[in-house]
């Protein structure tokens, strides 16, 4: 489980970072960026915060309304960034990732003086010294928290865009490569500017396409 060990090791302001949406075929990838500015938060939300892909739909749910509401009592800070699609395919989504992450960092209200980021390879541009973390969202609260913005607000970010293209299933796939989002692609086609050109499974349907 998460705790502040990683947090506390630093003076100043410290920043978790986390993704959302690397292995879609579909729609931007988020980061998400959170400060906690004090230990004193929701209960709840301490003992509850891991890696957003360990908890249900509805939990990350609660726990990101309670982050919101945290923000709002100013006991700690979110920042969201995002790397549209065509970001990605010109990038790659390596790349565009850390353009994202650039942008959450970007748009806190206070420049963070050291950050942590999940997995194994740090972002550029960030502003501040960064370590970075193998399975850090399982480790550090801040890290933890900002998978979770990342995980919701791209959640709700995909609903959206199901309701303008509800034939992909997006509201339930959220742009990975399931039967329903296959199944959409071989009926309707590849959607220029919501697909991912560059991913192999698009190109192949643009192939067919274009045979």
């Amino acid at each position: 489980m998460p705790d502040f060990e990683f947090e506390d090791k630093r003076k100043g302001l410290v920043v978790g970072i986390d993704e959302a949406g690397r292995g879609p075929w579909a729609g931007p990838v988020i980061a998400g960026a959170v400060v906690f500015l004090t230990h004193d938060v929701d209960t709840y939300l301490l003992q509850n915060l891991d890696d957003s892909k360990k908890l249900s739909a509805k939990k990350r749910e609660v726990l990101y309304e309670k982050l919101c509401q945290a923000r709002d009592e100013e006991k700690l800070l979110i920042g969201i960034g995002q790397a549209e699609v065509e970001e990605i395919d010109s990038l790659n989504i390596l790349q565009a990732t850390f353009l994202a992450m650039k942008r959450a960092v970007e748009v806190l209200p206070r420049k963070p003086y050291f950050a942590l980021v999940d997995g194994n390879q740090k972002p550029v541009g960030l502003g501040c010294e960064c370590q970075t973390l193998i399975k850090g969202d399982s480790r550090s609260y801040s890290i933890a928290a900002a998978s979770i913005v990342a995980k919701v607000y791209r959640d709700h970010l995909m609903v959206k865009l199901s309701e303008i293209y509800p034939m992909y299933g997006f509201e339930k796939n959220a742009g990975y490569g399931t039967k329903l989002h296959i199944d959409g692609l071989r009926h309707y086609g590849v959607v220029k500017g919501v697909h991912r050109l560059s991913y192999r499974p698009v190109v192949e349907f643009l192939k067919k396409d274009a045979a």
